[in-house]
């Protein structure tokens, strides 16, 4: 393809090379904080501390990689998809590699938390809207099949923590951790740009940059989203002269807070981030805390994963069929709130089968929540804003993230009793699924009237003047009627709303 005009989405070819990437690459950013729950019960026994401190240490390093969303939807919008990755992946290998020299819990903060997180920032954002690059009709399964690496990982993670734990003891699994994230820079060398493999070697790199800049704000300024969205010609020579302000405007997009859908999204993410990773996070320390042994404790992650690795591709599937995918928002919304009834019923699970059947539903739950977290978002507000949109959800969402499994251990190290977090998290999660539901009704609602209106508009550009002066002559004649006819100003009110409708 010529390097003049950027093509479109090939909707397969390389595309799916770039998938198997991406799977690599997501599946680290999400598994491993949930993986490396296994140690923390002995590193909690190392430097004795509280349940509670040491889920710190997961939610920071989540938070981190929710937070730093923004950075990196700029870094990807300024570099492309492929050098962020790879930096991603060294930061990761760094991250893991100093945790293992930690003397202090705070140390581990540092280094896992913070280093180690927001390299799998650096891995999480590109991956996602790269998919959206290369994919359009297929998009569902392709994110879909993506999202499985997350369940992959985690199955293969956690038995294979528990093993290098037993060998290796927690330090020397945490150098060896660091080793295989590096296999993150290998994911996103496949990151190949689109239509870049014409230019010339030297040039290449910028030329991608330029054509993926020019085609973001082509594709916005056809969406008319913000004004600030300058072409890139003249941007060049305008730069000096620009505020700080309209810069970071240009690489996230801030008029999304005025769109409805977006912001109902937001809400209803934000609410059931408080309860969704808790559960896992808490799964095998809960196990080991009734008395089931390590390895069945793990293996619990492995099965929630395994169901969870079977129900993302399935989801992206069923969400892309043409009876679902244009009430994909209300699929989303059940299956946040099928997730929270699981977590409601689990403190009735007693002994491991009982486990085991939680384990199950909750990786069927958790999958289907995940095969459509970012598939929803793009339905919304459309390929062109949604690497900023990623990068504003993700900075909200990081808060809930932040607080869930801190408030999880909270609630454990007072009760004694790990119930309460369950109880917590499934009503938080029901509660979401039921907002997001109740409103995607109400916003399908509006869209359509907004159509029609609009349609009525185009059809007939005069009506709009010619109905105002009507009404206005209206109601110059009903202010001098008696009140008897007051049922028929009504009446007429009626019907100029059908008018209008129309």
């Amino acid at each position: 393809s010529p390097a003049m005009s950027p093509p479109g989405p090939p909707d397969g070819g390389w595309g799916w090379v770039v998938v198997f990437g991406a799977f690599i690459s997501i599946g680290f950013a999400y598994a491993f904080p949930k993986g490396l729950a296994i140690f923390f019960k002995e590193i909690q026994d190392f430097f004795g501390t509280s349940y509670s401190e040491i889920a710190w240490v997961s939610s920071i390093m989540l938070a981190t990689t929710y937070g730093a969303g923004p950075i990196s939807s700029i870094l990807v919008n300024r570099y492309g998809s492929r050098p962020v990755v790879m930096f991603g992946g060294l930061l990761c290998g760094i991250g893991m590699v100093s945790a293992a020299f930690c003397t202090s819990i705070l140390q581990l903060y540092i280094c896992v938390g913070f280093i180690t997180g927001f390299g799998l920032a650096l891995n999480l954002q590109p991956s996602v809207i790269i998919i959206g690059k290369y994919f359009l009709k297929r998009r569902p399964i392709a994110n879909g099949l993506a999202m499985a690496g997350s369940p992959v990982m985690l199955c293969t993670l956690a038995p294979l923590n528990q093993f290098l734990f037993d060998n290796f003891g927690w330090r020397g699994s945490f150098l060896i951790l660091g080793a295989i994230l590096l296999n993150c820079c290998v994911a996103g060398a496949l990151f190949r740009p689109i239509g870049a493999a014409t230019a010339s070697g030297k040039t290449q790199a910028i030329e991608e940059g330029k054509a993926t800049l020019k085609e973001e704000v082509t594709k916005d300024a056809m969406e008319m989203s913000s004004p600030m969205n300058v072409p890139t010609e003249t941007k060049t020579e305008e730069e000096e002269g620009k505020d700080c302000c309209e810069k970071i405007n240009q690489y996230l997009d801030f008029s999304l807070f005025k769109h409805r859908g977006f912001l109902i999204y937001l809400i209803g993410n934000v609410l059931m981030f408080l309860g969704f990773f808790a559960p896992i996070v808490f799964l095998a320390p809960y196990a080991k805390h009734i008395g089931i042994d390590e390895y069945s404790a793990a293996f619990l992650l492995s099965i929630l994963a395994i169901v969870d690795m079977i129900a993302r591709p399935t989801t992206g599937i069923i969400a892309n069929s043409k009876w679902v995918r244009p009430r994909i928002q209300y699929f989303f919304s059940f299956s946040i709130a099928f997730n929270g009834t699981c977590h409601l019923l689990c403190p009735l699970a007693s002994g491991y089968t009982g486990l085991v059947v939680y384990s199950v539903f909750f990786g069927l739950a958790f999958g289907m929540v995940c095969a459509m977290l970012f598939e929803t978002l793009m339905d919304l507000v459309g390929a062109a804003r949604f690497t900023s949109a990623v990068g504003l959800v993700t900075i909200a969402e990081c808060c809930t993230i932040l607080l869930g499994p801190p408030i999880g251990g909270t609630l454990i190290d007072t009760f004694g009793d790990y119930k309460y977090m369950f109880i917590k998290c499934g009503a938080v999660m029901v509660l979401a699924g039921s907002f997001l539901f109740i409103m995607n009704y109400y916003n399908y609602r509006m869209l359509a009237k907004e159509e029609k209106e609009r349609k009525a508009k185009e059809e007939d550009p005069k009506s709009a003047r010619t109905e105002n002066e009507v009404r206005n002559n209206w109601n110059k004649e009903t202010t001098h009627d008696g009140p008897e006819l007051e049922p028929l100003r009504e009446e007429q009110e009626g019907l100029k709303k059908e008018v209008n409708g129309t």
